[in-house]
């Protein structure tokens, strides 16, 4: 993608359909070599009229475009508009709502928000390698604040004082590389709090946290040093301000764009902010959008399943 570094670049460039489909096809298919993203086959042809391929293997639905097997699929709406609304989803630092992204992109708000939904599911971190060197881990809660709401929502949602009504994440920030973030039950559960640790840190190195009582245990894996709040905020190299910082991030963005976020959808959001976190210095725009691009395969994600009336998430097929 040569000569896009802007969002008006990326709407010009991707406003031709060839560039979509260069692009599309560079990065699904790298060594040029179309395949049937259903069953593999390379036994295809391209229909240029309906800008789908046929598969001559024996299977439902032998047709299959650029979509199929991605984000995208089924989606009515064409690659000119969903590539400048991830260019925007992965550019902005404080996010973006999808009342502007309704207007920018000329649709409406439903469309926007279960479009900016299915991008976010696109920047999902597998989390494959383990967090080293010195760790921070850390938790906080998310919500409204009351003052901000209608009654009628405060009075469904506001039910206690402090974190009760609240939804609790937890993270954990390698200093100088990635953080990793996920909603928790209960702050309170060892088991949960101290598998994820366990789960994404490299046993052996540093861990800094709080005095919370839930991390009581993980002394004999880490090389583990705690600040008491209550006392002080840091203590030469042991602190958490690091995911202090992460947290103001994502809690500016929430309370300042999107301004209310249901607990059942935060965790989408989580990924988000951490995607623009970990990607924030090396990367730039195109960079950013380029490397959530390469993550849209295998992925799908529907509305019925996004508004909680499909339980089981939809399969998608088997890209090659």
């Amino acid at each position: 993608m040569k000569d896009v570094n802007t969002l008006q670049e990326a709407i010009l460039h991707f406003a031709d359909h060839v560039n979509c489909h260069a692009l599309m096809v560079q990065l699904r298919w790298p060594d040029g070599k179309i395949t049937c993203p259903r069953c593999g086959a390379e036994k295809v042809t391209y229909l240029a009229k309906n800008r789908v391929w046929k598969c001559y293997a024996k299977h439902e639905k032998p047709t299959f475009s650029l979509k199929t097997g991605t984000i995208f699929e089924d989606s009515p709406l064409g690659l000119e508009k969903w590539f400048p609304a991830l260019w925007l989803v992965v550019n902005c630092k404080n996010g973006i709502s999808s009342c502007e992204l309704a207007r920018d992109l000329g649709v409406t708000q439903k469309t926007a928000w279960f479009m900016a939904h299915r991008l976010r599911f696109a920047l999902t971190d597998g989390g494959f390698s383990l967090l080293s060197g010195e760790v921070e881990a850390d938790e906080t809660f998310i919500g409204g604040k009351a003052r901000n709401m209608h009654i009628a929502m405060r009075e469904r949602r506001i039910t206690g004082t402090g974190g009760k009504d609240k939804t609790p994440v937890m993270g954990l920030l390698e200093r100088g590389g990635k953080v990793r973030t996920t909603v928790i039950e209960n702050r309170k559960k060892k088991k949960s709090l101290q598998g994820e640790v366990r789960k994404h840190v490299e046993a052996g190195f540093a861990l800094y946290m709080d005095a919370l009582l839930s991390y009581n245990g993980l002394a004999s894996d880490y090389a583990y040093q705690v600040v008491d709040h209550a006392v002080q905020y840091v203590d030469g190299r042991v602190h958490t301000n690091g995911l202090e910082n992460f947290w103001s991030l994502l809690k500016r963005g929430i309370s300042g764009t999107y301004v209310s976020v249901e607990p059942f959808h935060l965790f989408r959001y989580l990924d988000e902010q951490t995607f623009w976190f970990n990607n924030r210095k090396e990367v730039n725009d195109a960079g950013r959008f380029t490397l959530a691009l390469s993550q849209i395969a295998g992925k799908r994600l529907t509305y019925r399943h996004l508004t909680g009336k499909e339980p089981e998430l939809p399969t998608a097929p088997a890209v090659n």
